[in-house]
């Protein structure tokens, strides 16, 4: 590492730390300088060599840098430059100081504390926004470009520490052109957060990302992942066939409107589904906004400064919120 440390300070970025490692590459946090001391954090995807030499997975990676490089919205971590050194695929983005979703879900479960509801909405209406600009895009031709993320996680999502709230990961993503990986011969994204078409290897479009959002809202009401089962088939299996649970049995403040929202956006028929993520979004901030003053970025922040601060961890043996269920106190897989 230390060779190609070297390389990306000639090309002005200072690598500072590792930020997360999988199969496929490493993201670090560096630093990109310029004239006149000018400084700024970015983040640096680097495909390992192996992966970087695999001319599919080039065709892939390159279609992602592509696809991405002018989705230029506040709710989608944005992309600066694509570049290759020693062999190697790198990405540079704009680094978001915060959390992911997932690690956001672990603190809750750690503390045996749940997310008031509102936050839960607001967050995934924030993701809805992204998404809705994302589905819309058109090329410079103004043809749509039928981008479908197919890998909407938690560990996708960032929350920013000001409460920006951003999709990011666009890997798997397909689009009209920039379509590598051929449907009906793979399963995208992970297996517990798919839409019914997606698990059972059909074509997929935009509504199946809305599908994955409607599992994502559940998560963060309930605790845990309603279709995670033991292995990745039996997870497919319960996208496919488990029944949907009425989700204010398993909590009761889930009130009827946001009940309404979660079960249309868990329709297994598309048809029936939300056909647009700004349908779902507008869904959700009527119920948000119409009759109160709703969440913000800024509380937002305020309640992720609270989560993680040392008083939090004191008092999580004596809630102040009411228990959450047993199928929510059990935790996540």
């Amino acid at each position: 590492m230390s060779d190609l440390k070297h390389i990306f300070n000639e090309l002005h970025y200072e690598m500072t730390r590792k930020i997360s490692e999988g199969g496929m590459g490493v993201v670090y946090e560096a630093v990109q300088r310029g004239t006149g001391q000018f400084r700024k954090v970015v983040a640096i995807k680097l495909i390992r060599n192996e992966y970087s030499s695999i001319l599919e997975f080039q065709k892939n990676f390159i279609g992602e840098a592509r696809l991405v490089a002018d989705l230029i919205h506040t709710n989608i971590v944005q992309t600066y430059h694509l570049g290759q050194i020693s062999g190697q695929y790198f990405m540079v983005m704009e680094f978001v100081s915060g959390v992911n979703l997932e690690q956001f879900l672990e603190r809750h479960t750690a503390l045996r504390r749940p997310l008031p509801i509102d936050l839960a909405a607001f967050i995934v209406s924030r993701i809805c926004r992204g998404l809705a600009y994302a589905h819309a895009k058109c090329d410079r031709e103004g043809r749509l470009l039928g981008i479908v993320h197919r890998d909407v996680n938690p560990k996708n999502i960032m929350i920013a520490h000001e409460g920006d709230v951003k999709l990011t990961d666009f890997g798997i993503a397909k689009a009209l052109n920039l379509m590598y990986n051929e449907e009906g011969k793979i399963i995208p994204g992970k297996d517990e957060y798919l839409s019914p078409e997606g698990a059972n290897y059909e074509v997929t479009d935009a509504r199946s990302d809305l599908f994955s959002l409607g599992i994502l809202l559940s998560e963060l009401l309930l605790g845990r992942n309603i279709f995670r089962g033991p292995n990745r088939a039996e997870s497919r299996r319960s996208v496919l066939t488990a029944p949907i649970p009425q989700f204010n049995t398993l909590r009761s403040d889930i009130d009827p409107r946001l009940e309404a929202i979660l079960q249309r956006a868990l329709q297994r028929s598309r048809a029936a589904r939300y056909q647009s993520a700004t349908e779902m979004m507008v869904e959700l901030e009527l119920y948000l906004y119409s009759d109160r003053y709703g969440p913000t970025n800024e509380k937002l922040a305020v309640y992720l400064r609270e989560l993680y601060s040392p008083t939090a961890t004191e008092r999580a043996p004596e809630l102040s919120n009411p228990p959450l269920p047993p199928s929510v106190t059990e935790g996540r897989r």
